[in-house]
């Protein structure tokens, strides 16, 4: 492997790390906000917008470190 594809590889991983975590906060917001609070409480479950996001930033998050520990 060429170190230019080696470099790439690692800022590809930097980014989907920063996506996964903009992902995360922002799902973290989105399930602090009163409507999200009612229908937590009503029916027992996350809102979906919040465990998408959340999903998201654990696949961008995973795939991130990998691609940036990869040898």
């Amino acid at each position: 492997m060429s170190a230019s594809s080696s470099s790439s590889t690692k800022l590809i991983g930097i980014v989907l790390l920063i996506i996964g975590c903009g992902l995360g906060y922002w799902g973290y917001e989105i399930s602090q906000e009163m409507t999200s609070q009612i229908t937590s409480q009503l029916t027992n479950e996350m809102p979906k917008e919040v465990m998408y996001r959340y999903i998201g930033a654990a696949v961008s998050g995973i795939l991130g470190i990998v691609l940036l520990f990869k040898k």
